[in-house]
C-alpha cells in the first residue's frame, strides 16, 4: 500500500498527480486489486488489535472522481467550484483542485484553508452577501476578487475596503420547493435590482454577474428554469446600464442519494434546456455552479465502536416477526453522535435520518433485538436512532454509516471534549492511473 503523508504545500502545478503527490496531501493510494471495503476491514482489525475504540471515517475518493465525471458528462457548460461550507477536510479540497474545480468560500477562514492548499485566488468565489470588513480586507490582500453581494450596505463596505472587486449580485429566487430554503436570507429581490446597479455606478463598482440558489433538497427542475430566466432579466438591466456582465452562478442544492439520482438527471436536462434559451453557448456568458453534497455525500463512511450496553426489561417492547423477545430491550452507546458526525441529525433538513449497520458478519437467522443507539455525550438530546431491530451487539463491536460527507464535518462540535473522527482518504489504484490520463 502506498501512502501519501506530508502536508499540502503550495503549488500551481495543474496536473493530477502533482497535485496528489506525497509532497502535497496526505492519501492512501490502494495496491491493486484492493477495495474501499479491504482497506474499511483492515483499519478496524489494526484498531481491534491494539485497542483503539476512536470512531473514524473512510473518505472514498474515487466517488468524488466519479461525480465529477458524472457532472462533466449532464452539465459540460458549468464549471463547478466546490462549497467548502459542505466538508473542509484537506484531501477533499485537494482532490477537488487535481481535478481544476473553483471553490466557493464563505468566510476569512475558508479562504485562507484554500490558499493553504494551494488553491489559487482565481479559483475561489467569495460567496457570501453579508461580510465582516475584515474578512473583505483579507480577500483583497490575498487577490480574491471574485465576491457576491445583494444589498446597497454590502456595495459600501466593498466600496471602501475592496473598490476593485469583480462583483456578483444574488438574487431571491422561488425556493418553496426546496427542503433547505435559503432566499428568506440571501438574496435581493427583483424590484430593488435597477436601485442596486445604480448604487454600483454611482461608486464605480464592476458587477460582472448573477448568482442564485434555488435550495437544498429541490424537488421541481422548474425552479431552475424560472431562476436562469431571472438572471437573463437582470443581465438585460445591467447590460443596458453599461455593466459588462460575463458570468452566470446557479448556486448548489444538487444530491444524488436516495431517489436523487433521476432528479439529477432531470434537472441537468431542465438546466441545459434553459441555459441554451436565454444564456446560448455563443452568448460568452460563463457559467458555474456550487455544488457541495452533490460531490461528497456518498464518499464518507463512517465507522463507530459501541462503548457500552444496556439490557432493558421492557413488557412493551415490541414483537419482531412473532420472536418472543418482546420483554427485551437493547440500549446501546457508541462513540459518535450528534454533536460530533452525527450532527446532521439536527442540523439538515436533507439528511434527518441514519440506519447504522454491523460490520461483523451476521447470520440471517440469527435473532434480532428491538433496539435504541444513544450517542456518547451526557445529554439525552443524544439519540442516533431507537426501535432499531439488530441481532445483539457487544461492546467493541462496530457500526458503519455510509452516506455522511456532507456538512458533517464541518458542522460537528467538541462538545463534552469526545475526540472527533479521524479522516482516512483512499483512493484505489484505478482511479489513481485514472487521474494520470484525465
Amino acid at each position: 500500500m502506498e501512502k501519501n503523508t506530508c502536508h499540502a504545500s503550495v503549488t500551481t502545478n495543474r496536473s493530477a498527480l502533482q497535485v496528489l503527490s506525497s509532497e502535497n496531501c496526505d492519501i492512501e493510494i490502494l495496491e491493486k486489486g484492493k477495495t474501499i471495503n479491504d482497506f474499511l476491514d483492515n483499519k478496524i482489525k489494526e484498531r481491534g488489535s491494539t485497542g483503539n475504540d476512536l470512531p473514524f471515517y473512510v473518505a472514498n475518493l474515487d466517488v468524488v472522481f466519479k461525480r465529477h465525471l458524472l457532472w462533466l458528462t449532464h452539465l459540460p457548460r458549468v464549471k463547478t467550484f466546490f462549497a467548502v461550507k459542505c466538508n473542509n477536510s484537506p484531501a477533499v479540497i485537494q482532490m477537488l483542485r487535481a481535478l481544476d474545480t473553483g471553490f466557493d468560500c464563505a468566510s476569512k477562514g475558508e479562504i485562507q484553508m484554500a490558499l493553504s492548499l494551494g488553491v489559487t485566488p482565481d479559483k475561489i468565489i467569495y460567496a457570501h452577501t453579508t461580510k465582516p470588513r475584515t474578512h473583505i480586507k483579507y480577500a483583497r490582500a490575498h487577490g480574491v476578487n471574485l465576491m457576491t453581494f445583494d444589498n446597497e450596505i454590502e456595495l459600501q463596505k466593498i466600496s471602501q475596503y475592496h473598490p476593485k472587486a469583480k462583483l456578483v449580485l444574488r438574487i431571491a429566487v422561488d425556493d418553496s420547493k426546496s427542503l433547505l430554503r435559503l432566499n428568506a436570507k440571501f438574496g435581493a429581490r427583483l424590484d430593488t435590482i435597477e436601485r442596486l446597479l445604480e448604487r454600483a455606478e454611482h461608486l464605480d463598482l464592476d458587477i460582472i454577474g448573477v448568482s442564485f440558489h434555488v435550495g437544498s433538497g429541490c424537488t421541481d427542475s422548474s425552479a431552475f428554469k424560472q431562476a436562469i430566466s431571472d438572471a437573463r432579466h437582470v443581465f438585460d438591466l445591467a447590460d443596458s446600464m453599461g455593466f459588462q456582465m460575463r458570468l452566470l452562478d446557479i448556486g448548489g442544492g444538487f444530491s444524488l442519494t436516495g431517489n436523487c439520482k433521476a432528479i439529477f438527471t432531470e434537472f441537468a436536462e431542465t438546466i441545459n434546456g434553459a441555459l441554451d434559451e436565454f444564456f446560448p453557448p455563443d452568448c460568452g456568458v460563463e457559467i458555474m455552479a456550487e455544488p457541495g453534497r452533490y460531490y461528497v455525500e456518498s464518499a464518507f463512511t463512517l465507522a463507530t465502536c459501541v462503548n457500552a450496553k444496556r439490557v432493558d426489561t421492557d413488557p412493551m417492547a415490541k414483537h419482531y416477526n412473532g420472536e418472543e423477545n418482546s420483554s427485551v430491550k437493547m440500549v446501546y452507546y457508541i462513540n459518535d453522535g450528534v454533536y460530533g458526525s452525527l450532527n446532521c441529525l439536527i442540523n439538515d433538513p436533507a439528511h434527518t435520518s441514519v440506519t447504522p449497520y454491523l460490520h461483523k458478519a451476521v447470520d440471517g437467522s440469527e435473532q434480532q433485538y428491538q433496539s435504541v443507539i444513544w450517542g456518547p455525550t451526557c445529554d439525552s438530546l443524544d439519540k442516533i436512532i431507537e426501535n432499531f431491530w439488530i441481532p445483539e451487539l457487544e461492546v467493541g463491536d462496530w457500526l458503519l454509516v455510509d452516506d455522511m460527507g456532507a456538512y458533517s464535518i464541518s458542522i460537528l462540535t467538541d462538545f463534552n471534549c469526545f475526540e472527533r473522527a479521524q479522516i482516512c482518504p483512499v483512493l484505489t489504484a484505478e482511479t489513481w492511473y485514472a487521474l494520470n490520463r484525465f
